[in-house]
């Protein structure tokens, strides 16, 4: 079995990639009263700059997937996560809310094109282990964004000062990339990981784009990131309204059982990605994705609070591994040399279901019941089951189209 270990330094840097993407989005949460009273708008405002952020987000996501190969996967991360840090700063520094939607429009240019190039990277340089452990970091980040925002507000300093710390960490990062884009591409053209019994073969010239669009497998796979996301976004989004007005649980305790949740989801890709890598890809995915229904189903049953939580503890820790093995595995799908450009589609399409899916949920929810949550959650997951194993059925050679 071939087997290359990644670089300390680079796996250092893309560990704190990822934990810098997740930093924004736990900074919004907490910061978004102090914003909303500076600014005197709304509280739906904040659907302005999540619109702006996803519109950005999905735009480089797929253009990232476009372009890696004539730009080069160092100089792509370094110069997204400057325009990320510029973003950052245009959050700590703007007088006014429209200047900040601006601002999170750059910051989902900049937040897609790392996603999708260390995503594209990590698929041919890293093992199932740590391509599950670079996702745990972006929880990680989720999970800090908050501890920073709520130090800075509970020291009587102003929002602003959250949004400073963190572009200040992504201007120290993204130097860190610009000293280091020799060896990303290097490594990138180097032996890969190994994913099983053999790692895909090195990435052969480009081929012409509407070779690669013309692949079911590419759309196939696109799919699945949407509803893969949606059930991850939509199970953790809506849980705590199930419980609470759907199960008669206390606020309180509705609220740990969703951390419970989330909690299971970091420590499922810390866990599975080990497993991963003695069981193989393709077997712990479809267990995961198994494992996804079971949970699902059980959050529709009716019966007990009890049930559901446990029901949605099984969806977070069956789901962990789902994202960053389909990701790893996409080169096996529709072959290395069409792989970049899948994998910047299917990190849009992420984005886009995880908007698009949860909202819908919501609306049924609202409209019909509560309990219909759980019942959503098992047709999106056999949904997911039935593509993924569509998806799997016939493998696309390496040839270039």
């Amino acid at each position: 079995m071939s087997t290359t270990t990644p670089r300390p330094a680079l796996l250092l840097l893309a560990y704190l990639a990822f934990v810098s993407l997740g930093l924004p989005d736990g900074l919004l949460g907490v910061g978004w009263p102090s914003i909303r009273a500076e600014f005197g708008v709304p509280t739906e405002s904040v659907g302005l700059l999540l619109t702006a952020g996803t519109v950005g987000y999905l735009t480089s996501s797929v253009a990232a997937g476009f372009t890696l190969a004539r730009v080069g996967v160092g100089w792509l991360l370094a110069g997204s996560t400057a325009l990320a840090s510029l973003a950052l700063s245009g959050y700590a520094g703007a007088p006014m809310l429209p200047l900040m939607v601006g601002a999170a429009l750059l910051l989902g240019l900049g937040s897609g094109a790392v996603d999708s190039g260390l995503n594209a990277y990590a698929a041919s340089a890293f093992g199932p282990r740590h391509m599950n452990w670079l996702h745990a970091f972006f929880g990680l980040g989720v999970a800090i964004g908050p501890l920073i925002m709520t130090t800075v507000i509970g020291a009587g300093l102003s929002w602003r000062w959250g949004y400073g710390i963190v572009a200040s960490a992504q201007v120290l990062l993204a130097l860190a990339f610009v000293f280091t884009v020799r060896a990303w591409d290097d490594r990138r053209s180097a032996v890969p990981a190994a994913h099983g019994a053999s790692g895909p073969p090195a990435r052969p010239a480009r081929v012409r784009i509407g070779a690669t669009l013309g692949l079911p497998a590419v759309w196939t796979g696109t799919v699945a990131f949407a509803v893969y996301v949606g059930v991850e976004v939509g199970a953790g989004l809506w849980a705590f309204l199930l419980l609470t007005e759907g199960r008669g649980l206390s606020e309180a305790v509705a609220g740990i059982c969703v951390s419970i949740y989330w909690g299971s989801l970091f420590v499922g890709r810390v866990v599975q990605g080990l497993v991963a890598e003695r069981l193989g890809s393709g077997q712990v995915l479809r267990g995961s994705l198994i494992g996804m229904a079971v949970g699902s189903a059980l959050v529709a049953v009716p019966g007990p609070a009890g049930l559901a939580v446990v029901g949605l503890a099984i969806i977070g820790f069956a789901a962990a591994p789902v994202f960053p093995l389909l990701t790893l595995t996409t080169a096996e799908r529709v072959g290395a040399v069409h792989a970049d450009r899948a994998i910047g589609l299917q990190i849009g399409a992420a984005g886009l279901g995880g908007a698009l899916l949860p909202a819908g949920i919501g609306v049924l929810l609202s409209r019909v019941t509560v309990e219909a949550l759980g019942p959503s959650l098992l047709v999106l997951s056999l949904i997911l089951l039935a593509v993924y194993l569509v998806s799997t059925r016939r493998r696309v050679p390496d040839a270039v189209a």
